[in-house]
Order: structure tokens, then sequence, then C-alpha cells
């Protein structure tokens, strides 16, 4: 049987993999895949059991694999299909959907509160950011530093794609800066975050 969990929250789809693969399932990166590979996951055997325990992670994103997958949906192994997203609204997903070989499972994280209120912290640092750290107090008792740096980098990258004039371009490099200095030193994240919003004004 073929099962594919899809989402961003790899911990629960974790512990439903472990429950149904056991702990010593094979894994497979699916972004190394090639054709050549798919008969022998699929359809090869095992001299220790009739049944093998497979996961595969990101490989619908694989178009050797995501080409040829309907090919294997009868394969007499128990195999997962972890990925980050689905495209809904492709010919595949829809193959697989109808399928009833095919189970699909969503496991998402809850949206972030405070994702808004990021985009806000960095709107206003952009024109004073001073204002911008007094609304960072508010969000960092229960924000983590990496993940608000993640929101900051994707909104700047955004602005930039949109309009590539020299202050979205000083601000890539203030937060280009800023994950490295993140990734390189021991100073306290959020101090680090602090100096750059200050920056960025």
């Amino acid at each position: 049987m073929i099962r594919i969990f899809a989402g961003d929250d790899r911990v629960k789809a974790g512990q439903e993999i472990t429950k149904l693969l056991g702990e010593d399932h094979e894994t497979i990166e699916g972004a190394d895949l090639t054709a050549s590979d798919l008969p022998n996951i699929f359809k090869g055997v095992s001299l220790f059991t009739d049944q093998r325990h497979i996961l595969i992670r990101d490989s619908l994103a694989n178009k050797q694999v995501s080409d040829r997958i309907t090919d294997y949906l009868d394969t007499p192994h128990n195999i997962i299909l972890q990925e980050l997203k689905l495209d809904k609204r492709s010919a595949l997903y829809k193959a697989l959907k109808a399928n009833k070989k095919v189970e699909i499972k969503e496991f998402n994280l809850p949206p972030n509160p405070n994702t808004k209120l990021v985009f806000d912290i960095y709107r206003t640092a952009k024109r004073d950011g001073k204002r911008a750290i007094t609304m960072l107090e508010q969000i960092k008792p229960n924000q983590d530093p990496i993940m608000f740096f993640g929101l900051l980098a994707s909104q700047a990258i955004k602005d930039y794609s949109q309009n590539q004039g020299t202050k979205e371009k000083r601000t890539l490099k203030e937060l280009s800066k800023l994950d490295l200095q993140m990734k390189s030193t021991s100073i306290d994240p959020w101090l680090l975050i602090e100096v750059c919003l200050l920056r960025l004004s």
C-alpha cells in the first residue's frame, strides 16, 4: 500500500510513520532517485521479508518519480511518501486521490497568530526602528527568533521581487548579515535582531 503524508508538521507525521512502518524502516531521499531506481523500490524483494517498510521523503517534486509513480500503485510493500506540499490542482494529485490503493493524509502546523504582527514589525522597522523593537517585545516570549528571522527574510524577498530599489537591496544585505551573525556567534539572537531592525530604518 502507498500512503502520502503531506504538510509541515513533521513531528506528528513522524510519529504516525513510526507507528505504521516501525522503528527500523528503510528511508530514501526522493530528490536523489531516478526512474531506474523505482522498480527495485516498489517491486524489489528483501532476503529477510516479503513486505518491505519504506519511507520516501520529498519524492513527488522529482519529475522522474512523479511521472512514473502511478505505475507502481500495486506495490506489495508498505510505503509512505512524505511530502512538504501537494499541488491539489495537478493531474497527478487527482489521479492519486481517486485511487483506492492510495491514502492521502495531511499533517499541518496551526497557523502562527504572530505572523501578521511580524510583517507589521518589518514594515515599521523600515520607518522607525525603535518603534519596531517596542512592538517586538510583545511577541518575543512566544516566538522563536529563527522563525521570526525567516518571516522577515521572506517578506524582504517578496518586496525585492516587486521593486528592486536601493532600499530593498539594502534590506536584503542587512538581513544576510543578520543571518550570518545568528549562525556564527553566541550572542543572543534577539539582540542581533533588534540591532538589525534599527539598521533597517
